[in-house]
């Protein structure tokens, strides 16, 4: 699937709604108050009305009549899709949800890159290596920009999935991306950070030679280099995989159809306060 692009307005109110979805701020079951979220966003109804639409083909809203459009709950949400898992690491945090999401991620890896460079390994073209070196280079290039190496590191995980030559494999990199990216920028923006170049280097000269087990030997050091980078750059994985994300800050008060108690200063949202209509 394409990622969701971010153009426009309607595109912005998608992206505001899916993090205050995804953060806790409109918990799971809340029924949204489309004339408050309207006025807050600042956005016309069909606008609106469309930005939803984008939300539930991803599993996170519904409408129902006499309910009116709520949060399904957190199971039925997409948490693969590419856009969901961007919303979720964008901003650059590093909370307990975000530590145990990453941990998530580290996971995943461990699963599907040892196996999946064995297959490069067996599979791999004079192009699927140009690739690889390309990338590997530019991993290697000095910049200040923690950007150019975070951009490296993923075209060269990406170049190993593609090299697979297996198209679901392939897919594998729009869910591995965001959190890498996510990752990559902590690490790279550290000076605690380790070179990355050499555990790379060792994994591409396996799968040149077509060594499957080094290969798969190679990504598994890779991979427990990345570990250690990540808890050098400050981010000790204490969190348990799978943990739902806690609400940033003080859960707000809405604006309601009903009366509710406010709390003082609590900023608004857009969940009713009351029973759902």
């Amino acid at each position: 699937m394409t990622p969701y692009a971010r153009r426009g307005v309607h595109g912005q109110t998608v992206e505001a709604l899916a993090r205050r979805i995804l953060g806790g701020r409109i918990p799971e079951g809340a029924t949204l108050d489309l004339v408050a979220l309207q006025s807050e966003l600042d956005v016309s109804l069909t606008a609106l009305r469309e930005s939803l639409k984008v939300l539930a083909a991803k599993g996170m809203v519904d409408a129902r009549q006499k309910r009116g459009t709520f949060v399904r709950p957190r199971a039925d949400w997409n948490l693969l899709d590419a856009d969901v898992l961007r919303w979720r690491f964008e901003g650059g945090g590093t909370t307990r949800s975000d530590r145990a999401l990453l941990r998530s991620l580290a996971e995943v890896r461990a699963i599907v890159e040892p196996a999946a460079v064995r297959l490069a390994a067996a599979r791999r073209t004079d192009e699927d290596l140009a690739a690889l070196e390309t990338a590997l280079t530019a991993m290697g290039e000095p910049d200040p920009d923690p950007a150019h190496a975070v951009a490296a590191d993923l075209a060269f995980h990406r170049a190993l999935l593609a090299a697979t030559h297996n198209e679901l494999l392939a897919r594998m990199e729009m869910v591995i991306e965001p959190g890498l990216a996510h990752r990559d920028r902590i690490v790279h923006s550290s000076p605690h950070g380790g070179d990355p170049v050499p555990a790379h280097r060792a994994v591409l000269d396996a799968v040149r030679d077509g060594d499957a087990s080094a290969a798969e030997a190679a990504m598994r050091a890779l991979l427990d280099q990345a570990g250690r980078d990540q808890e050098r750059a400050g981010v000790p994985d204490d969190g348990e995989a799978g943990t739902p994300p806690a609400p940033a800050g003080p859960p707000p008060t809405t604006p309601a159809k009903a009366p509710t108690t406010t709390p003082a200063q609590a900023p608004p949202t857009t969940a009713k306060g009351g029973p759902a209509q």
